[in-house]
């Protein structure tokens, strides 16, 4: 919200400086994001009045004007504007003069022809492009009523003005008008608030006679209130207007259009104006209601919308002419033909036109009141305000009487409240008549009996609704810095991680120290996605109410995450990538179920090279082994008592089909690991690439072990090396386990050193050599003992695997 300092002075009797004001508004609890002063840095910008306008002789877009400055000759300036002519009343920047962005004017010829200085437009001396009036967006700028030549332009234009820029959170709707935010001020700075009485000049016609209104369901609009204005003229609003609107961050339109804006600034309730003359009927009803299935609505920024049956819509009986709280039709808009004008406030549905705005992507200063609510005690005194303006600015006539089919009287709350609480709460020792005061001052009525106080909230401050509001409103007027400081009291406690934030921790700190980076992704994700990689089947979780198309299911898996993410970092040049990331996945079992489990993942992922080529070392691209080393290493971490295997996998569709290995501890399925198919790979604009993705939330339900240390063996190793001439189909994982089951008791490890098929090797076959170790902790092996148990295991895998030895 964006507040005018002067504006606020009409209503408020200022004597703060705007720094110093916003200073004590941020400390009474509303922040203040800035003051500005658009004419600040400004110099040698004043009113011109061109005389005459002449054709470049050498150009055929720029003109060569004379120009009245207010100097004792008229300048001669040459200006390229398309709107520039004869008689107008513009802005110039004069010979070294600053204009925004600190840019300097200066004399200068312009193929030829002197120009002294520059006929400008509101962008080039600091306004907005979206405020701007749509007339001058690519011109210079015509004042629309006259001023003495040589003025400067900073007063006529607003420009001294400073702009305090409130940044209000959403339960402070309440100053999300003037009205509101002067009673704000006014409690601030101890002062009353004086505003107009508005009254309106009625003719001899009644509203009633020329319209009529119905609302279908008075839950839709608990109020809705019709004015009408006849005999128009549509023309530019005065200066003071557009300015206030400019201001505000609004474009003016024109005078009708720019009064409903001006009163929705004034007092947070927005106002819609309808073209009377383009209601189709000869009843001209207005009625608001649900829409119908397949029914169409062209707004006012031409955009074609396709209503649905949840949208508040307005119709002219017959078809929709605007989306209730949030924009309105093009077919109804106030145009320079307009005559007779229909004027609607309203408080609508809030959690309707939250829905609708966001359904049609038409979020508006209007929608953004009507969800945080308004003031119900000023529907009907801004429809009539606006009603009076509009007949005096358009030179019409407002009809007698409102038309109003639902209407909310405002109702003042009532809480009850001990001073005593208040004290307690605050750590204070105030008064009961000094917490009188202080409410008072916000316009709060207060009974007193003995301490018990009786406050009567008016309707403009719906926020107040329990005893934590009035004392929060004591302690923001009495200021934050005036409580006393104390320490909290009570039981201290040691802080400790429990058993699953330990594990968590354990895992980001292995991956990170083998390499990998943290990443972290949207839990949110496309419906796509969020189906892929999964471990198990499950239902998706899917939002009502998406922010955007792309985030509108709950992952069910974290190697999408990591997939985008490494997408963008080869998108620049960043190819060499290993990241990580742990967090929750979302599993519904079924699609009844109201919430989705929540389990701890951890993914990783690889690509590119693992070891990049310098003048000692050659690349080494990532591979199937290199992750899968990661993975071995991050289980063996955990100490599992049941014997983590890896048994090939083509389940997985979004895995290369020959490349992926499913991980087992015991006979439960813990992960994945392998090459993420070429497809998916290539769609993502990357070369091959290697993840994993583990469910922790199982692996710690599993049983571990505690690791006793033993001293180093006194004893040597004895080693015994072996090449077997295998089928294909036998894996390393097979041969391993043989090995171990006949190894006997003093077999403590078995190591893979070669794998080999191509020449010298049947077809199907290939020759896979291992070292085996022996170790007795209690004693030195003899050569008998190890080749005893050594003939044992040959024996075994001849038998078992028809394995040839080399």
């Amino acid at each position: 919200m964006k507040v005018s300092y002067n504006w606020l002075k009409d209503y408020l009797d200022l004597t703060t400086e705007p720094a110093a004001l916003a200073e004590k508004i941020t400390r009474t609890g509303i922040e203040v994001a800035g003051v500005t002063q658009m004419s600040a840095g400004l110099k040698k910008i004043v009113v011109g009045h061109i005389l005459s306008c002449q054709p470049h002789p050498d150009s055929d877009h720029l003109n060569v004007c004379q120009v009245d400055v207010g100097e004792d000759e008229p300048f001669q300036i040459v200006c390229g504007a398309p709107n520039v002519a004869a008689g107008q009343d513009v802005i110039v920047a004069l010979p070294n003069s600053r204009i925004a962005d600190n840019v300097k004017i200066k004399k200068g010829k312009m193929r030829g022809v002197a120009s002294m200085g520059m006929i400008c437009g509101l962008q080039e001396i600091g306004f907005a492009d979206s405020v701007v009036p749509k007339a001058y967006v690519d011109g210079i700028f015509v004042f629309p009523e006259s001023i003495e030549p040589g003025t400067e332009v900073y007063e006529a234009l607003g420009m001294t003005d400073s702009i305090i820029d409130l940044d209000l959170t959403a339960n402070r709707a309440d100053a999300m008008g003037m009205h509101g935010v002067a009673h704000e001020v006014a409690a601030i700075e101890d002062l009353q608030p004086h505003f107009e009485t508005v009254t309106v000049a009625e003719s001899d016609v009644t509203t009633a006679s020329q319209i009529s209104a119905k609302v279908a369901d008075a839950t839709l609009a608990p109020s809705y209130q019709l004015r009408m204005v006849q005999n128009v003229t549509i023309q530019p609003s005065p200066l003071w207007l557009q300015t206030r609107l400019w201001h505000a961050g609004i474009r003016p339109i024109n005078n009708l259009v720019d009064v409903t804006n001006y009163m929705m600034m004034t007092y947070g309730q927005p106002l819609h104006a309808f073209d009377a003359d383009t209601l189709t009927g000869t009843d001209k009803q207005i009625e608001v209601r649900l829409a119908q299935a397949g029914e169409k609505l062209v707004t006012l920024d031409e955009a074609e919308h396709e209503l649905t049956t949840e949208d508040i819509v307005i119709t002219d009986g017959h078809q929709p002419i605007a989306l209730a709280g949030v924009m309105g039709g093009l077919a109804s808009e106030i145009t320079p033909q307009t005559t007779n004008v229909i004027i609607e406030a309203a408080i609508f549905e809030r959690t309707a036109v939250r829905k609708t705005a966001q359904r049609h992507n038409l979020r508006s200063d209007a929608s953004s009141r009507f969800e945080k609510g308004v003031n119900v005690a000023d529907v009907q005194v801004a429809l009539d305000a606006a009603a009076a303006m509009m007949a005096e600015l358009g030179n019409g006539q407002a009809t007698a009487g409102v038309v109003s089919p639902t209407q909310l009287a405002p109702v003042a709350k009532v809480v009850e409240i001990e001073a005593q609480r208040i004290n307690h709460v605050l750590g204070t020792d105030l008064t009961v008549e000094t917490i009188i005061t202080l409410l008072n001052r916000f316009g709060f009525a207060v009974a007193n009996d003995e301490g018990h106080l009786t406050v009567t909230i008016p309707a403009r401050r719906w926020d107040i609704e329990i005893e934590a509001d009035v004392i929060e409103e004591v302690a923001r007027l009495y200021g934050y810095d005036n409580l006393p400081s104390t320490l909290p009291t009570g039981a201290m406690t040691t802080g400790a991680l429990n058993a699953t934030q330990k594990a968590l921790r354990h895992t980001r700190h292995f991956l990170e120290g083998a390499g990998l980076t943290q990443a972290i992704s949207y839990a949110l994700t496309t419906p796509e996605k969020a189906q892929q990689f999964m471990l198990r089947p499950a239902t998706a979780t899917v939002l009502d109410w998406p922010m955007t198309q792309d985030h509108s299911d709950l992952r069910m898996n974290l190697i999408t995450g990591l997939l985008d993410d490494a997408a963008y970092n080869v998108a620049r040049k960043q190819t060499d990538l290993a990241l990580y990331e742990q967090g929750r996945v979302f599993l519904k079992t079924t699609a009844e179920q109201d919430r989705p489990h929540e389990l701890e993942y951890v993914a990783g992922l690889l690509s590119g090279n693992r070891q990049v080529k310098s003048w000692q070392v050659t690349a080494e691209v990532v591979d199937f082994y290199t992750i899968k080393g990661v993975v071995d290493a991050l289980l063996a971490s955990y100490n599992l008592v049941d014997d983590v295997r890896y048994v090939a996998t083509s389940e997985f569709a979004e895995m290369h089909p020959g490349r992926t290995a499913a991980i087992y501890v015991g006979e439960i399925l813990v992960g994945f690991v392998g090459q993420v198919h070429p497809q998916i790979a290539k769609a993502n604009h990357l070369k091959e690439t290697y993840v994993f993705q583990i469910d922790i939330a199982q692996i710690l339900a599993l049983p571990m072990q505690t690791l006793i240390a033993k001293p180093a063996p006194k004893f040597p190793e004895v080693t015994r090396d072996i090449a077997l001439q295998v089928a294909e189909s036998v894996t390393n994982a097979d041969l391993v386990a043989a090995i171990q089951a006949k190894g006997g008791q003093h077999l403590v490890s078995v190591q893979l050193f070669d794998v080999y098929a191509g020449s010298h090797i049947e077809a199907g076959e290939k020759s896979m050599a291992y070292t085996l170790t022996y170790l007795n902790e209690s004693a030195t092996l003899t050569e008998e003992e190890v080749t005893a148990a050594f003939e044992k295991v040959v024996a075994h895998l001849i038998a078992t695997f028809d394995a040839k030895v080399r």
